[in-house]
């Protein structure tokens, strides 16, 4: 990575590069994309391509539905399963107004407002998730099924896993695409998966995880199967989780303590997440199946442990390198730009206030997450944390957009 603009339209001109794909997300951490041919990329770096927003849902409404896309040199990525001749590549866009102002739903941009504001703290948070997702059938039409594509469970091996070779595919298309896969393997669930992948900054991580999930879907969909990021698409089996890893660091340098203690900077920031974790939870569990899989996979109580996988904060065992925090109740059908930006600000809140960590709870019973998406949007939508996050505009559309779909939840539909 680190590409400037002049390295983009070399690499352009060098590599048989025809087409562009320019890439965005909506508020529901949906990503789309427009193909320009690549004789139009030094006016997409200068004036930007215009989109408009008023057919696609998910987006702010305002006076004007026209955005311009920005591409960020830094993210030029080759997409490996297009062809080697008039090869296809891709970037992720900053979104402005034809006024220049910023568009209120980039994601991109109030991530990397958050973790700008950690620097001027003093400190950055890398971020690595553990992504899990399940492999479906597809039907005669070729339309996804709820029929697993195996029977494994967890760590099984061929021929138990049919999935090996479909996590080969996505870990080698991933390194292509510039990014670390560290493990795969089955999980519990019949057919379910995880990848890990090595953690990177903030802005590149939720980068990253948006490739992720389009990495997938396209193998998948190269072996006649599909690929759900549902919390809970089996009701009686194990749900999706996202394990996302943080780890602090000062100067360049984790400040976990050598005894494997974390520091009290490190503590208060995981206790900022924790005291904000109820408020944003609608951002990190944005469906009405995420709450099913919360109440029969883990603890919705907000305690941490070294060792409980259970609970909804662990300290994984690990060397000094690679001490974390690890934040287990998100699912991977969030909005990683949303749900890292309120992630770090909730940390960094924690900082500022020295928030200390308490340990345990004697005789007194700890808060709870939100039981439902109705409980999860009232919780966000009256968090000051929230409000300064993310832009009013911005906000007001996606909790009416919960908000309905909660409505039809409880409808039945």
């Amino acid at each position: 990575m680190g590409f400037t603009v002049s390295q983009v339209l070399e690499f352009v001109q060098e590599n048989d590069v025809k087409f562009i794909r320019l890439a965005f997300c909506n508020l529901l951490g949906m990503q789309k994309n427009i193909a320009i041919m690549a004789q139009e990329l030094p006016r997409a770096f200068e004036s930007g391509i215009c989109i408009d927003t008023s057919a696609a849902a998910g987006f702010v409404p305002g006076e004007s539905h026209d955005i311009l896309l920005f591409p960020d040199p830094d993210t030029l990525t080759i997409l490996p399963w297009r062809p080697s001749q008039g090869r296809v590549v891709r970037m992720g866009c900053e979104m402005l107004y034809a006024d220049g102002t910023p568009y209120p739903g980039d994601g991109r941009a109030l991530l990397h407002k958050a973790a700008s504001r950690g620097l001027e703290l003093g400190y950055t948070c890398d971020i690595g998730c553990e992504c899990e997702f399940y492999l479906f059938q597809l039907d005669d039409a070729g339309a996804p099924t709820l029929i697993p594509h195996d029977q494994a469970g967890y760590c099984d091996m061929a021929p138990l896993d049919k999935g090996e070779n479909v996590r080969r595919e996505i870990c080698l298309a991933l390194e292509d695409m510039g990014i670390t896969p560290e493990s795969s393997h089955h999980e519990r669930g019949p057919g379910q998966n995880e990848i890990v992948c090595r953690c990177a900054g903030a802005l590149t991580a939720a980068d990253q995880l948006v490739s992720l999930r389009t990495v997938c879907e396209v193998i998948a969909a190269h072996n006649g199967l599909s690929a759900s990021f549902l919390p809970k698409p089996l009701p009686h089996k194990s749900g999706s989780s996202l394990h996302i890893n943080l780890s602090l660091a000062q100067n360049g340098a984790n400040i976990s303590r050598p005894d494997g203690e974390h520091s009290p900077e490190t503590e208060s920031f995981l206790a900022g997440i924790l005291h904000h974790l109820r408020e944003i939870t609608l951002f990190l569990n944005p469906l009405a199946s995420s709450y099913e899989r919360i109440g029969s996979d883990i603890s919705r109580a907000l305690t941490w442990s070294h060792e409980n996988r259970s609970q909804l904060v662990r300290i994984p065992s690990a060397a000094q390198a690679h001490k974390r925090m690890e934040l287990r109740s998100p699912d991977p059908s969030c909005n990683p730009y949303l749900a890292f930006a309120l992630l770090l600000e909730a940390g960094f809140d924690g900082l500022e206030q020295r928030r200390p960590l308490v340990r345990d709870l004697p005789g007194a019973k700890a808060p709870e997450l939100p039981a439902d998406l109705g409980r999860a949007i009232e919780l966000a939508g009256a968090s000051e944390l929230v409000r300064r996050v993310i832009p009013q505009a911005a906000l007001a559309h996606y909790l009416a957009m919960k908000g309905e779909e909660f409505t039809r939840c409880k409808a039945g539909e």
